[in-house]
C-alpha cells in the first residue's frame, strides 16, 4: 500500500507514520524553541500540538479509536521531538508512562472505560507519586473515599486530563486515577528550575479529595489486592527507557545545531591555518568523539526499546528472571544516555566559540535541560544497578525506582 498523505500526517500501509509526525511536532517546535523556553510560560500551545498531531493517542488500541503503535515507536517519537525541545518531549514521555501505569493496573471494566476515553477524548495524562515525599492518604467516606497528600512533585499534572497517583489505604497502597481539576486538588504552578521549564513540575496538594471506588485501580483493595502482576513490574523500566530516549534526543538536537552553527557562523582560530571553523581538524576531531557517543547511546537505547517491547509481549507469562535482563539493558541506556547528553550540550560550546553564548541563539538551554532533570534520578545509582546485574545477575529492589 503506498503512503497517503492526510491532514492528521503520513499514513503508511494503513497506519500512522509515527516518526513523520513526531517530525512535524518537532519542527514546529523549533522554531520558536528559544523564545518559548525563555517566556517559560504554560505549555498550552504545546499540548494542542501534541493532541493534534495524535501522538497522545500513539500506544491506544485501534478498537478504541486510537493509534494502534507500540513502545518503540513511542520511543522514537519523544527522542525525535527532544531533538527540538527537550521539556515537551518529557511532557510526551510522561504521558505515555503515567497511562500505561494506569491501564496495566487496572480491572479488566476500569481498564477498558479508561482506555476509551483515554482515545476518544485524546487525553494528556500526568502524576503525582513522587516515592521521596511522604505518601498521600486515601480513607473510605461513604460509598466513596477521601484524598489528603502534597507532593513536591507532580510533573504534566496542572495540564493533565488525568492524574495518576500512589495513596495509602488499608494498610497497603492503592494507585488512583482522577481528573487534573477535580475540587480539592491544588495545582502549585511553583516549578523554577533553571532547566525543563515548560514541564510543569510544580507541587500539587490535595484536600479532602473525593475519590470513587472506581477511581482506585485494581479488582480488590489493599490489603486483599494481589501482587503486582509481571507486566506492572515493567513500569519503572519503561519510565527509565523513555527519559534515555529524550536525553538521547536531546544530544543529537544540541549536536545538530552546533554543526551548522560551525558551519555557518563559526570563525576559525587564527593560528588554525584553515579558511574555515568546519575545517579545523581540532574540531573535527572533538564533534567526532561527540557524535561517536551519540551514536552509542543512539544504538543502546533503540536495543533496550527492542528488548522492552518483546517483554512486553510475553505478557502475564514474562519471568522475574527476564524482567531483570531487561532492566538492565534499559539501566545501561540510560546511564550512557545521561552521560553523552550532559557531554555534549556542555562541549559544544568549546567547538562553536565565544559568540556562541548569545542569549539569541540560546543554545544553553540543551544543557540546562539535561543538567535538571538528571538531577531527579542520580545516574549513579543506575550504574550501580547494572554493576549489580553484570557480577551478581540481580537487581537491587527499590519500589518506584528499579
Amino acid at each position: 500500500m503506498a503512503t497517503i498523505e492526510t491532514n492528521d500526517g503520513a499514513v503508511r500501509d494503513g497506519a500512522p507514520d509515527w516518526s513523520a509526525l513526531a517530525q512535524g511536532v518537532a519542527d514546529d517546535l523549533r522554531a520558536d524553541a528559544n523564545t518559548r523556553e525563555r517566556l517559560a510560560a504554560r505549555p498550552v500551545r504545546e499540548l494542542a500540538l501534541l493532541r493534534e498531531s495524535k501522538l497522545l493517542t500513539l500506544l491506544d488500541a485501534r478498537e478504541y479509536g486510537g493509534g494502534g503503535g507500540s513502545f518503540a515507536q513511542a520511543l522514537a517519537a519523544v527522542r525525535i521531538v527532544a531533538r527540538a525541545d527537550t521539556a515537551i518531549a518529557q511532557l510526551l514521555s510522561y504521558h505515555y508512562l503515567h497511562r500505561t501505569n494506569a491501564l496495566w493496573r487496572a480491572g479488566p471494566a476500569q481498564r477498558e472505560g479508561l482506555a476509551l476515553a483515554s482515545a476518544r477524548d485524546r487525553w494528556f495524562w500526568g502524576g503525582a507519586s513522587n516515592p521521596r515525599d511522604p505518601e498521600s492518604v486515601l480513607v473510605p467516606d461513604g460509598d466513596d473515599f477521601r484524598l489528603n497528600g502534597r507532593k513536591t512533585f507532580a510533573s504534566n499534572a496542572a495540564v493533565a486530563d488525568r492524574i495518576t497517583l500512589r495513596a495509602e489505604l488499608g494498610g497497603g497502597f492503592a494507585v488512583i486515577v482522577i481528573p487534573g481539576d477535580r475540587p480539592g486538588v491544588t495545582h502549585g504552578n511553583d516549578w523554577d528550575a533553571f532547566g525543563q521549564r515548560l514541564t510543569e513540575s510544580g507541587s500539587i496538594a490535595f484536600e479532602n479529595v473525593r475519590v470513587a471506588r472506581d477511581e482506585i485501580l485494581g479488582e480488590a483493595l489493599p490489603p486483599a489486592a494481589p501482587a503486582l502482576s509481571p507486566l506492572t513490574t515493567l513500569v519503572v523500566p519503561l519510565h527509565q527507557m523513555l527519559i534515555a530516549g529524550f536525553y538521547v534526543g536531546t544530544a543529537e538536537g544540541a549536536l545538530t545545531e552546533a554543526a551548522e552553527y560551525i558551519r555557518t557562523q563559526a570563525r576559525p582560530w587564527q593560528a588554525s591555518g584553515v579558511a574555515a571553523a568546519r575545517e579545523d581538524p581540532y574540531i573535527l576531531e572533538h564533534i567526532g568523539n561527540l557524535d561517536v557517543e551519540v551514536r552509542a547511546s543512539a544504538a543502546l537505547t533503540a536495543a533496550a526499546g527492542e528488548a522492552f517491547e518483546a517483554a512486553v509481549a510475553q505478557g502475564e507469562g514474562l519471568t522475574p528472571t527476564r524482567r531483570t535482563e531487561v532492566a538492565a539493558a534499559i539501566y545501561a541506556a540510560k546511564v550512557h544516555a545521561s552521560r553523552t547528553a550532559l557531554q555534549v550540550t556542555s562541549q559544544i560550546f568549546e567547538l562553536m566559540g565565544a559568540r556562541a553564548t548569545s542569549s539569541r541563539y540560546g543554545f544553553d538551554r540543551f544543557w540546562r535541560n539535561i543538567r535538571t532533570h538528571t538531577l531527579h534520578d542520580p545516574v549513579v545509582y543506575k550504574a550501580r544497578e547494572v554493576g549489580n546485574f553484570a557480577l551478581n545477575g540481580t537487581i537491587t529492589p527499590t519500589p518506584l525506582y528499579t
